[in-house]
């Protein structure tokens, strides 16, 4: 389990996306393709997938 401690949320979608579809990954690939550490992690609490950019002391 990897915890996102100070990571800064750059977009939230909830989980109940249709299926075949993606937000959160495609979202997290366009901040990829510019440039940002993007990555998807679950929020469990709010049901959401976050993308987030992690602090340095996260690498």
């Amino acid at each position: 389990m990897t915890a996102v401690t100070g990571a800064k949320v750059l977009e939230r979608f909830p989980a109940g996306a249709p299926r075949g579809s993606w937000p959160a990954e495609e979202c997290a690939a366009r901040h990829r393709a510019e440039g940002e550490p993007a990555r998807v992690v679950m929020d469990l609490e709010s049901d959401a997938f976050l993308v987030v950019v992690p602090s340095p002391q996260d690498d």
